[in-house]
């Protein structure tokens, strides 16, 4: 599952990581890809990734498999991560004269990476070839969506994106989830966000949404998801309620799939 919106501060990181640990808190192995040169996610799951460190880098301009650039996280023991150091940023243009370059992340976790009930890849803000490659190797493209005033206005290029990946790359590829982030519930203005979003993706929406909350934007600065760092917060407890509803989603669709 690929966490993306090409708009950056809506949550994507926040997301990953929590929905993440949650699903491995509950007993799912979960990897996080850390695909933003940022490296927001591995600071969030307290993964190494100073520059030396064997990254996801590696994978896609060198083709090495993604075993051999995962870590375990500390202290959550079905919980995986591939981090991102500063290499990552001449990625997007070292990848431009290398063969296959759309695909490179799909054949590193092809070649190990089946080992895991959940992967996501943690996106970065921009839809440039590191978010073709996290397309092109996904099954499902999560989407938080920000409740402000901007909120749909990028939606439209990035679901035009996922149309030509599935169109010319991955037939697989499906818009399945869309969550909405930072909500205020004491403005107006989030509940017509919110209901824009709800009419124009239905279903896909998760009926949990995360609030505005000082403790999920405290947690990363202690280098922990906020469901380690404040379980008992109204944004680890959204996030909860958001894994939980995905998890199910996914049962029921594997269900519908083994009964097709």
């Amino acid at each position: 599952m690929c966490v993306a919106n090409q708009k950056g501060g809506v949550g994507k990181t926040t997301t990953a990581v929590n929905i993440a640990v949650a699903l491995a808190l509950h007993g799912n192995r979960v990897l996080v890809i850390d695909l933003d040169p940022q490296g927001n996610a591995s600071t969030g799951l307290n993964v190494p990734h100073h520059s030396g460190v064997p990254d996801v880098y590696d994978c896609l301009i060198d083709g090495a498999p993604l075993d051999a650039v995962t870590q375990q996280v500390e202290g959550i023991p079905n919980l995986w991560a591939v981090p991102a150091t500063i290499d990552l940023a001449g990625a997007e243009i070292e990848l431009v004269s290398v063969v296959a370059r759309e695909s490179r992340l799909k054949r590193a976790i092809e070649a190990g990476g089946d080992n895991y009930d959940y992967i996501f890849i943690d996106c970065p803000p921009s839809l440039g070839l590191l978010t073709v490659n996290a397309l092109v190797a996904a099954e499902e493209v999560l989407i938080p969506i920000q409740c402000e005033y901007y909120a749909l206005e990028g939606v439209q290029a990035l679901t035009n994106n996922i149309e030509l990946v599935r169109s010319h790359l991955n037939p697989k590829l499906d818009i399945t989830t869309v969550l909405l982030t930072m909500y205020d519930r004491r403005t107006r203005l989030a509940d017509l966000v919110e209901q824009d979003v709800r009419n124009h993706f239905g279903e896909k929406c998760l009926n949990a949404v995360i609030p505005r909350n000082v403790r999920v934007s405290e947690a990363p600065s202690y280098s922990q998801s906020v469901m380690t760092y404040d379980p008992g917060s109204r944004g680890a407890v959204s996030y909860f309620e958001a894994a939980q509803e995905i998890a199910l989603r996914g049962a029921q669709g594997a269900q519908v799939g083994g009964v097709a």
